[in-house]
């Protein structure tokens, strides 16, 4: 009786879950990675071609592990500068699934940039694209055959969107604002032909800031932040440091207000490879029934033969 008790518990919660993600927002509108620092182009445009060449950065987050239909995120984006025409381009490649939920994010990027003296740069980026959602409820097994509520299906087609931002950084400090979405796109029924609507896009806005500062020769501390803020949603605030080694090797913690602490950790195979692991875990009711959350970040800064890279990229 109680392993029953329990998994009604757990398959409540999973729905509840994907009703706040249906109410507040879909696809790239709301991405969530611990290693947020490292994977900036996925909501602000002004960070293509920010590492000063190109880079390929992939990212794979499997959340709640041991949840029925926890959520699994895999992003991949690629972005360079262009130098002689003061810009950076970039692309950033999304899916994500919940349960009955599936998203598609497909976004490119193109950041204008004005260089100051001492190694400052002040960005403007645009960002345009699509989303693809799917909802398949009509799969979900239900006490009740007939449930209004899941008898039927969403599957959008494309949800086109463009966003701005702007980003300020030098080799070790950065401060950013961007709105990744501004198109509040309408989400309806796929087996209605009428115009009923179940929700819609909510235009989300970013705010982030990082810094380095030397501890002594061999040590640098690394404290960073990112905010989401959303209508109709609580304000999303993540706190973080790592410690560098070396500029080889980074260990830190994160902290989301009010729902995840976790543990980072990063280290350079080469001077154009890193690896980057994160482990958090919910700090709500959430936690009983789930064991934490993996995120794996793997990054390539590709020189082309030009020798090796003389300034370490702390983001």
């Amino acid at each position: 009786m109680k392993k029953i008790e329990a998994h009604t518990r757990m398959r409540f919660i999973l729905v509840i879950t994907m009703l706040l993600i249906a109410t507040v927002g879909f696809g790239q509108q709301e991405p969530m990675y611990s290693q947020y620092s490292n994977s900036m182009l996925t909501v602000n445009p002004a960070y293509a071609g920010a590492r000063g060449m190109l880079n390929l950065t992939t990212i794979r987050r499997d959340q709640w592990i041991s949840l029925d239909g926890a959520p699994q995120t895999q992003a991949i984006s690629i972005h360079s500068p262009f130098r002689h025409f003061s810009m950076g381009l970039g692309a950033s490649f999304l899916t994500d699934n919940i349960g009955p939920i599936k998203q598609i994010g497909v976004y490119f990027d193109y950041s204008y940039k004005i260089d100051f003296t001492e190694g400052r740069t002040l960005s403007f980026g645009l960002k345009g694209g699509f989303n693809k959602y799917e909802l398949n409820l009509t799969e979900l097994k239900t006490t009740d055959p007939n449930d209004p509520v899941f008898s039927f299906n969403i599957n959008t087609n494309i949800l086109p969107n463009f966003g701005v931002g702007a980003l300020y950084h030098t080799n070790r400090f950065y401060a950013g604002l961007a709105i990744p979405e501004l198109l509040k796109n309408v989400i309806n029924k796929a087996e209605s032909t009428t115009t009923e609507t179940l929700s819609k896009e909510e235009i989300h806005m970013y705010v982030m800031a990082g810094n380095v500062f030397d501890i002594n020769p061999i040590m640098k501390l690394k404290p960073y932040f990112m905010a989401r803020l959303a209508m109709n949603a609580p304000v999303s605030f993540d706190l973080s440091t790592q410690v560098i080694f070396y500029d080889t090797f980074w260990v830190g913690a994160m902290y989301r207000f009010g729902d995840a602490l976790g543990a980072l950790m990063q280290v350079k195979i080469t001077d154009q490879i890193t690896l980057g692991y994160a482990y958090d875990f919910t700090t709500t009711d959430l936690s009983r029934y789930n064991n934490g959350t993996h995120e794996i970040l793997l990054s390539f800064d590709f020189d082309f033969g030009k020798g090796r890279i003389r300034s370490p990229r702390y983001f």
